[in-house]
């Protein structure tokens, strides 16, 4: 039987947070959003594109997220459920209209909530559109313009094609193998890379000259993998950048 892309994911967190005892709470809490965000995911066949028509499965999102996730985006979620639907959608607009240029980060829970929500929203959205002419967007998603989570290898031919997961509509485009996806950097000297015994299919790439890094998931390494649940599990790696100062291109869900 072929599993759907969520079932996948779940999966994947499932089997991560088993092998990796530190990330086991981020892994539990991300296979716990996507079992929702697959229901959502499901339940937009046919559906107006309006977001109005969304609302009324907050309810259940907020008091799904108040039960299993960490403090303090758990108190958050309680303190929104509270509020009255106009303003859920006003908020879930609000969000909207700038998604693309969200950046998860503390301080910032109650939008991180209309990104959690909205994000299997966007991925519908870019599954059944019209496919859009290649562009060069370096480090911009080219159906909705964020940026990618992600670097992903898979093999082809005696190497591997590089390409990038848009963190948002989950859109994924092909990107040249040595240029950083952030300024688009080609000296081989500037772009840094680094690998742990730990994670061998996955590694940071980082720019020297404009201190971005983005974590890569070598499929030819480990056919198993899925690129944005092992980018999740990889925290180490995002430790040894940002204490090298890096800054990461495009936080996750938790804003790791």
């Amino acid at each position: 039987m072929i599993q759907s892309k969520w079932d996948q994911r779940i999966r994947r967190a499932d089997e991560l947070a088993a092998e990796h005892p530190f990330a086991s709470e981020v892994l539990r809490f991300y296979s716990y959003v996507a079992r929702f965000q697959k229901d959502l995911y499901a339940g937009l066949a046919g559906m107006d594109a309006d977001l109005h028509l969304l609302v009324p499965k907050y309810p259940a999102f907020l008091e799904a997220i108040a039960a299993a996730a960490p403090e303090p985006l758990a108190q958050v979620a309680r303190d929104v459920r509270k509020l009255d639907p106009a303003q859920w959608l006003d908020a879930l607009n609000s969000f909207w209209s700038a998604a693309p240029q969200f950046e998860p980060e503390p301080g910032r829970a109650v939008e991180l909530l209309s990104y959690i929500f909205l994000q299997p929203y966007a991925e519908y959205q870019a599954d059944h559109s019209e496919p859009r002419p290649p562009r060069e967007t370096f480090g911009t998603c080219p159906f909705c313009s964020a940026r990618p989570i992600a670097g992903v290898l898979r093999p082809e031919g005696d190497g591997a094609k590089r390409s990038l997961i848009c963190a948002l509509c989950a859109t994924e485009w092909n990107i040249g193998r040595i240029v950083c996806p952030a300024c688009g950097e080609e000296t081989v000297e500037k772009l840094a890379v680094y690998t742990a015994e730990q994670f061998p299919h996955v590694r940071v790439e980082a720019c020297d000259t404009c201190r971005y890094y983005i974590k890569t998931v070598d499929l030819s390494k480990n056919g198993r993998a899925v690129p944005v649940v092992d980018e999740l599990s990889a925290i180490p790696l995002d430790l040894w950048a940002q204490q090298h100062g890096y800054v990461k291109l495009h936080a996750n869900l938790l804003g790791v």
